[in-house]
């Protein structure tokens, strides 16, 4: 049971999710709790209170219940993977340091072999994981299993210093291996994450977004390439922000290991802004222009797990990859 002084249950941020099958493997998708329809982490519509989400779930179809962090809110989610025996209760090391460090409200993770710690701080844009941690303050949803650890806070504490310490450890600065502004200095496109998605969906070349964010690779000689394309386009949108292309390209359904190896991951993003010097700009008439030719806003497509280009199902779904 969580309990805390800023009333996490009483935010409208509550989804349902159900254990499926996707590329093969299980995946934690969430639903809303309202429609029974697809939730989506950036789409506030999609939500629902706690008391809905829980009553939902009673009623059978889901497995759990989750929460979704917003920058609106002051929560923080740190996940780590794959670090307690489930038979012995036994916490690695490197993850009890982080549980002792951070001194918040713990919960044992659906699989019974990860921790979820929930704290309260406001983080920068920027890298969120990297192997076995991953620190989320908006954009994704963990599910929440209410089963505290023992010896942890029952309340959800503000850790500002404390979680900046340990992204500073764990994921270092804001990535500048790319040979381009950090995201301190960027000037960036200023559009949110899910503006990006749309926008870049409705435009000219929006067909062939779609389909690379679904993780189509049929128009590649490789995956790779069709890595880099889907990179090249975001470019455009987030202006030259590697970290946001990071980011985002983890949310599709190209992701895959691969990208997490720092040198291909850094090779494919400085390639995409290498010499580019056209970002999108905010226009003033309410149009964007993409390619010489604009565009007005009027495009209501909205991307849902599962469904790809003119939603036909595909195997890769926006705009949350993730979720724990």
């Amino acid at each position: 049971m969580i309990t805390n002084k800023q009333n996490i249950r009483e935010l409208n941020q509550w989804v349902c999710w159900r254990l499926e099958e996707r590329n093969g493997k299980p995946s934690k998708l969430p639903y809303s709790p309202l429609t029974g329809k697809r939730a989506s982490s950036t789409n506030p519509d999609t939500w629902a209170g706690y008391s809905e989400a829980v009553t939902a779930y009673k009623k059978g179809g889901y497995d759990g219940i989750g929460f979704v962090f917003t920058k609106e809110d002051d929560f923080v989610g740190v996940d780590l993977d794959h670090c307690l025996d489930s038979e012995t209760g036994e916490i690695e090391a490197w993850a009890r340091k982080i549980i002792d460090e951070l001194d918040s409200y713990t919960e044992i993770s659906f699989s019974q072999t990860g921790l979820h710690i929930l704290l309260r701080a406001t983080l920068p844009d920027g890298r969120n994981r990297k192997g076995p941690i991953e620190i989320y303050s908006h954009s994704r949803y963990f599910t929440i299993s209410g089963q505290h650890l023992p010896g942890t806070p029952r309340t959800i504490e503000d850790r500002q210093e404390q979680i900046l310490a340990l992204r500073r450890r764990v994921l270092g600065e804001p990535v500048s291996a790319y040979g381009h502004e950090t995201t301190r200095s960027v000037v960036s496109s200023g559009l949110s994450d899910q503006e990006i998605l749309m926008k870049a969906a409705a435009a000219e070349n929006g067909e062939k977004f779609r389909r690379l964010w679904a993780g189509d690779t049929s128009d590649y000689t490789s995956v790779s390439e069709a890595d880099q394309a889907l990179c090249f386009l975001l470019a455009f949108w987030t202006g030259p922000d590697p970290a946001k292309i990071d980011q985002l390209f983890s949310e599709s359904g190209l992701y895959r290991k691969k990208w997490d190896r720092g040198d291909y991951r850094e090779r494919t993003i400085s390639k995409a802004l290498e010499g580019r010097t056209e970002f999108y700009q905010p226009p003033r008439d309410g149009a964007y222009q993409y390619g010489g030719h604009q565009h007005h806003q009027r495009y209501q497509h909205r991307f849902r797990r599962g469904q790809g280009v003119r939603g036909t199902a595909r195997s890769a779904t926006l705009p949350s990859r993730r979720s724990s």
